[in-house]
């Protein structure tokens, strides 16, 4: 036992200056266990935990050097279950706990667009007719599916209409996906839908200029540009991409060009590496002034201004802030002398963002942007450090767009399989076409056109701005009508991700040749996800669509409704059928495990056309039970008031003599704030 703790002991001081990095690791690991919790911790429990975390401070200053780090490390992981907890409960509001059917008003703090193509406003200073202050929900949000005109929403301007309000849904299946959880931390208290136009009831009172801002740029940039043209540069520029196609979206998806769409790294780091480098050469077109003036600290001061405006101008999404920290970090460092590209630059804006949004760890934004960045600099580190042949000086540059791009599409691809379960094959092809135009067209030609503005010209740089989009369009259409350009992969197992993630941070960051271990995570989650398991049958928690495997897939028992619960257990399988087709493989009745016959019924003339239900029977429903139903008594009826309180089912077979395996949403989630009716 002596032996391997000195090993350890030696181990750990050979980290010394290099233990920054596991800073957010393990906070990260706190937070990851707040939301795998099954309970809401008591405010008694939030008091013992920090207490814990000044024993493990006080232990800190007692051990030696090599154990102090184990202690601080303990101390920030039970930081991050008390982060978690103290942002869970600070956005807590009223949640909707039925469905709303009337007037709604509010005012306009949100413009984005559905997947079905919808407009949707988000709306704050929420009034329902009939419903308390109390119980009224702080947001909601409404998708626009009128065929008539009405008032145009704005910024700011308050809002009327009669609609449709539902409680946030939960998961699609056990495991899945919680909009709930997301909603929550959106501080969304119903979702849903008017069809009839929408009444302006008070002018926009200009209490968020900046949205106000954003969105006249983006209309501006849209009647210059028109066209999905049009809508990609007032993505870039604003945020706002409620001008976008769902086709053209698909296509960036599938050709491996949606980030170029998000204001993220990329577009924080083009632009102020552009604003960084124009101002620094200008200050040295000028002898006097560059033989006095500290160009570099000015260019980086003059870059982060910009950046923090494209912050507010772009609306402050999560992918957005998180890209300026990261941005704002560098610059910093550029200005105190300071390598500006290093892993604990990487580190120190990663605990920036989950001190200030915790939540952020759980989404592919966080989980790809951080592993692209973390992966470009060990790669480009390990480059200068290694004694390489030496490339020719015109080749290097198109060297390193192949480099970056290549080890940006490896770092990020199992996170975007993970989470949207496709992979782009011809993704390194798309960005290699596409990025350099990007940085060395794009970019510049918006920061051009914005500095025209003022001045009535800002068409000569969207014109630019134009061809560099046009080509990268067409390049994204191209891409992804190749045959075999997008693979669908099985969703992973809950422990993948994270395995795979401590894998690749242990090989990066641990000094040593120990560090080598970090094979052994990475291999068991790739051994999780190729054994991965999809359940037999899937029951939505609307009682209103059933799934069942068969040998050619999954068939589904209805070709249309419910069709963004048929897409996502599809998506999750891996499976490119459309509902309709899914819908194909199903006969009378859908056979579960152990030969079990599940019935599925939709409407009151599908209940009706059931005269009775047998033993080893499901039945499943969307409406109540009629009384005329004859029902065995080993036969199991899910109908909605036992799905509300059991949420969508997934059921495994367990063996031709076992019992099956059912899991429900209720028992994967737990009673947490966000699941609470």
């Amino acid at each position: 036992m002596a032996a391997v703790w000195g090993y350890l002991a030696r181990a750990l001081l050979l980290q010394r200056g290099h233990l920054f990095g596991w800073a957010p690791v393990c906070l990260g690991t706190g937070i990851g266990i707040y939301f795998l919790l099954k309970i809401e911790l008591p405010l008694l429990a939030y008091g013992g935990l920090a207490l814990l975390i000044l024993a493990c401070l006080g232990l800190a200053r007692l051990l030696g050097q090599a154990a102090a780090p184990l202690a601080i490390g303990a101390a920030l992981i039970l930081s991050g279950v008390i982060l978690a907890g103290a942002r869970a409960h600070s956005v807590g509001g009223p949640v909707l706990t039925w469905r709303y059917y009337g007037p709604i008003e509010g005012r306009v703090v949100g413009i984005d667009r559905s997947a079905s193509d919808a407009v949707r406003v988000t709306l704050d200073q929420v009034r329902l007719r009939d419903v308390s202050p109390q119980r009224t929900p702080d947001r909601v949000r409404l998708s626009l599916h009128s065929k008539l005109a009405g008032a145009e929403p704005l910024p700011g301007l308050t809002l009327g209409a009669t609609g449709h309000l539902s409680p946030p849904s939960g998961p699609v299946e056990p495991g899945g996906f919680d909009f709930q959880r997301h909603a929550w931390f959106q501080r969304l208290g119903a979702v849903g839908y008017t069809r009839v136009p929408l009444v302006a009831l008070a002018p926009a009172d200009g209490a968020q200029p900046m949205f106000a801002i954003r969105m006249a740029l983006s209309a501006h940039v849209q009647a210059k540009l028109p066209g999905e043209t049009g809508a990609f540069a007032a993505a870039i520029m604003t945020g706002d991409r409620s001008g976008m196609g769902q086709e053209t979206l698909q296509a960036l998806r599938v050709s491996n060009l949606a980030h170029l769409l998000a204001i993220s790294g990329l577009h924080m780091g083009l632009l102020t590496a552009f604003v960084f480098a124009t101002l620094r050469y200008a200050i040295a077109l000028v002898p006097w002034l560059a033989l006095r003036a500290p160009a570099k600290p000015l260019a980086a001061a003059l870059a982060l201004a910009v950046a923090v405006f494209y912050l507010g101008l772009s609306g402050g999404s999560i992918a957005t802030e998180r890209a300026f920290i990261m941005v704002a970090v560098m610059l910093v460092a550029v200005m105190l002398g300071r390598r500006a590209l290093s892993l604990r630059a990487v580190a120190l804006a990663a605990l920036i963002v989950l001190c200030l949004r915790p939540e952020a760890l759980l989404g592919p934004g966080f989980q790809m942007s951080f592993s692209a960045t973390t992966a470009l600099i060990a790669v480009f580190g390990w480059i200068q450090k290694v004694d390489l042949p030496k490339a020719p000086r015109w080749l290097r540059p198109a060297a390193a767009v192949f480099i970056s791009s290549l080890v940006a599409g490896l770092a990020t691809a199992p996170f975007a399989a993970a989470h949207f379960n496709q992979i782009a094959h011809y993704g390194l092809i798309a960005n290699l076409a596409s990025v350099p135009l990007m940085g060395a067209l794009v970019m510049p030609a918006a920061v051009l056109s914005v500095c025209l503005l003022p001045f009535g010209l800002e068409g000569i740089g969207l014109w630019v701005m134009g061809l560099g989009l046009d080509w990268i369009l067409g390049v994204a259409r191209w891409i992804s009508a190749l045959d075999g350009a997008r693979g669908m992969v099985v969703s992973p197992d809950a422990w993948t991700l994270p395995l795979l993630s401590l894998g690749t941070l242990t090989l990066i960051l641990w000094q040593g040749r120990a560090r080598i271990v970090g094979v052994v995570p990475m291999l068991i989650a790739a051994l999780l996800w190729s054994q991965a398991r999809r359940p037999d049958v899937l029951i939505s928690d609307t009682g209103g669509l059933v799934g069942v495997m068969t040998p050619a897939g999954r068939a589904l028992s209805t070709p249309r409704g419910d069709g963004f619960i048929a897409q996502n257990w599809l998506e999750n399988d891996g499976d490119v059928a459309a509902q309709e087709i899914a819908a194909e493989r199903w006969t009378i009745g859908g056979t579960g495990p152990g030969d079990t016959i599940i019935t599925a019924a939709r409407g009151k003339r599908g209940a009706a056309a059931i005269t009775g239900c047998g033993a080893m029977e499901w039945l499943v429903l969307n409406i109540d039970p009629p009384d005329s139903l004859s029902i065995d008594p080993g036969c199991v009826v899910l109908d909605p008031e036992r799905l509300r309180h059991t949420g969508a089912i997934a059921v495994y077979a367990q063996g031709p003599d076992a019992a099956p395996r059912i899991v429900t949403t209720r028992q994967s989630r737990g009673a947490r704030l966000w699941t609470a009716r």
